[in-house]
């Protein structure tokens, strides 16, 4: 068995939903059991989030010319896939959006929008979708059934957003989605959402797809998880910043999970967790070329002499350092500094301490810089242990990854030599205690020059076994 996950831009058009439906058909029609995890199609969750905040801000008419955007591209790409005006396929895509409409009429009524609500909204993305795969596999001879996340037994959390799903998860799909197998019908089941146990619809967060397939992969003990992207694996670098940027063909689990934390944006950053109990291979390949071996993810990377494999960036990032002397041996005021990061639900990118214990600093995303801040000045207006409180913008965070960093002597020096070569001032540096990663902050106009240059200070364009 294969979960085949599909990304957005190979949910874009008629001929591209038709390529990807053509790869599954390959699998299906050699015998092997196939779940289909479609993307919404590309650029709609952006509208999606477009349309709730214009509706929250009152402003309906937007809204809905952009729901009817949407609408004419659906139901266009249904018919250029062989689905007749009066078909169950056109008819279910119809009320989809009367339902969006009537959530969004909702909306701007009340002007609120809450996180329940704009799950609602975005997870439209992949219900709209996923009726489009089903009508191609079908034109090509594949008996298909689409899902929601929901329905086929995804069931997390309350954290609307960027929900996780709960052990129950495990043990519903395959009471789900066995019975189509035994029928010989394959599975189209949206990524991105799940549902609660009351029925309200959630999302897993942005590139939850690729965690939405590992989720089932590992629920029924698949043989492998393919995502197919438009790019031939996972790179040594983005090929948009560094053209001579090679692909990998062999990762570790614990490896993709760093480059994806820290800004490769080939993954979601727990799509592995859940294939790591049953040590369930995961397969990132590319639909333009199939028969490229892509990137196999595992426990165990086959080693390179290479010790560093990749270097990524996260853009659009600040800093927040907390001072003061009365902080030092202060462990309180570091549970208050972490308290407030969860009750905003702000992740934070990277942190450090001073060995003093004098000041922490944080980066975290630009957009969840200035509340931030604004909570933590509110938090320590009136204390006697913390003095200062800075705020720098503008920021990204560079990081190398590579298991072969572990132990090896001279990769820091090699990195900051090479950022310093370019005349680059470091912010902030910070060294999981793996020994996995080095991640640094550093002013955004010159993420491009230092990715470069530890690149080729590492000698990525040539990788050797």
């Amino acid at each position: 068995m294969i979960v085949m996950k599909f990304g957005g831009t190979l949910m874009g058009s008629a001929d591209a939903i038709q390529h990807s439906a053509s790869l599954v058909t390959s699998s299906v029609k050699a015998g092997t059991q196939v779940v289909v995890v479609p993307s919404a199609m590309s650029g709609v969750t952006d509208s999606l989030l477009k349309i709730a905040s214009s509706a929250e801000n009152g402003e309906i008419a937007f809204a809905a010319d952009e729901i009817a955007s949407i609408k004419t591209r659906h139901i266009t790409t249904a018919r250029a896939l062989g689905a007749a005006s009066d078909s169950s396929a056109v008819a279910k895509l119809e009320g989809m959006f009367s339902s969006l409409e009537q959530t969004v009429n909702g909306i701007y009524l009340l002007r609120e929008l809450s996180k329940r609500s704009r799950d609602l909204i975005v997870s439209f993305g992949e219900r709209l979708s996923a009726p489009l795969m089903t009508v191609a596999l079908e034109s090509l001879g594949v008996t298909a059934h689409d899902l929601t996340g929901g329905q086929a037994g995804i069931l997390t959390n309350n954290a609307f957003g960027n929900a996780r799903p709960l052990p129950a998860t495990y043990e519903r799909i395959p009471q789900r989605l066995n019975g189509l197998f035994e029928q010989g019908i394959t599975p189209v089941v949206t990524g991105f959402i799940g549902e609660t146990d009351k029925g309200a619809i959630t999302t897993l967060g942005r590139g939850g797809s690729d965690y939405t397939a590992t989720i089932i992969g590992a629920a029924l003990n698949a043989d492998e998880v393919w995502t197919w992207k438009d790019v031939d694996g996972v790179m040594t670098s983005d090929p948009r910043i560094v053209s001579d940027a090679q692909n990998l063909e062999f990762l570790s689990y614990a490896e993709i999970m760093e480059m994806a934390y820290f800004g490769a944006k080939v993954l979601h950053p727990l799509a592995v967790t859940p294939l790591q109990k049953n040590n369930i291979p995961l397969r990132v390949k590319s639909a333009a070329d199939p028969s490229f071996p892509g990137t196999l993810v595992t426990a165990n990377a086959t080693p390179l002499k290479n010790v560093v494999k990749a270097v990524t960036a996260v853009r659009n990032a600040c800093i927040i350092d907390i001072g003061g002397a009365g902080m030092v041996g202060a462990a309180d005021v570091t549970a208050q500094i972490f308290n407030i990061l969860a009750n905003l639900e702000v992740g934070a990118v990277m942190i450090s301490q001073s060995s003093s214990m004098a000041n922490i600093s944080l980066v975290v995303q630009q957009n969840d810089g200035k509340r931030t801040l604004e909570a933590l000045q509110r938090q320590f207006a009136d204390s006697e242990q913390v003095r200062t409180i800075e705020f720098w913008e503008k920021i990204s965070v560079v990081a190398i990854v590579g298991d072969g960093m572990r132990g090896a002597r001279g990769v820091a020096a090699k990195l900051f030599s090479a950022v310093a070569n370019e005349g680059i001032s470091i912010d902030m540096i910070s060294q999981g205690s793996s020994e996995l990663n080095i991640s640094f902050a550093i002013d955004d106009e010159f993420t491009v020059q230092a990715v470069k240059a530890i690149h080729a200070a590492f000698h990525l364009d040539k990788l050797e076994p």
